[in-house]
């Protein structure tokens, strides 16, 4: 066990013949005891500030294990939203072909139902051109028809209209 200034302080020495001075031995005690004092109150000091030390070790410490392991989260997080991502924009790309599939798949049935009503019509037009032509033609035979001389050549005496208006009104 260390001593303490007090163990320094009683220390009784046996005398001998001619030994030291007593009042020489005093003062280097009470100097080696006021040393000492301070030397144990530094030691206390010291072994203070060492326990703050690492107190506040510790406490850095534990934020660095906290720092860490956040870091390690927030990179898993990183990742599983990057792959998350990944998979949502796979996923709209692929919805995004589909619909431009279906649009593409219904603008073809479009423009095939357009053409056919397009050929129906020609072929309706067709059908109402040749129509129309043989009425006109038709038309024109029977304007082109002797009846219409024959029709010419009826003559028609007015007074002899008049005579048979005259007769129609007396009766």
């Amino acid at each position: 066990m260390p001593l303490t200034p007090l163990d320094i302080h009683n220390k009784e020495f046996s005398r001998g013949f001619r030994g030291y001075d007593e009042d020489e031995v005093n003062e280097f005690l009470d100097q080696i005891i006021k040393d000492y004092e301070i030397l144990i109150r530094e030691k206390k000091e010291l072994e203070e500030r060492i326990n703050s030390m690492n107190e506040r070790l510790g406490h850095f410490t534990n934020i660095e294990e906290t720092l860490n392991k956040s870091i390690v989260i927030a990179q898993e997080t990183g990742e599983e939203i990057k792959r998350n991502a990944t998979k949502e924009s796979k996923l709209i790309i692929k919805e995004a072909e589909k619909n431009a599939d279906r649009i593409v798949n219904e603008s073809l049935a479009k423009a095939r139902k357009i053409a056919m009503e397009i050929d129906d019509l020609k072929k309706q037009s067709k059908v109402f051109r040749n129509r129309f032509k043989m009425l006109i033609e038709a038309q024109l035979d029977l304007l082109d028809n002797d009846d219409w001389e024959h029709l010419m050549e009826y003559a028609v005496d007015s007074t002899e209209l008049n005579s048979l208006k005259d007769d129609d009104s007396q009766s």
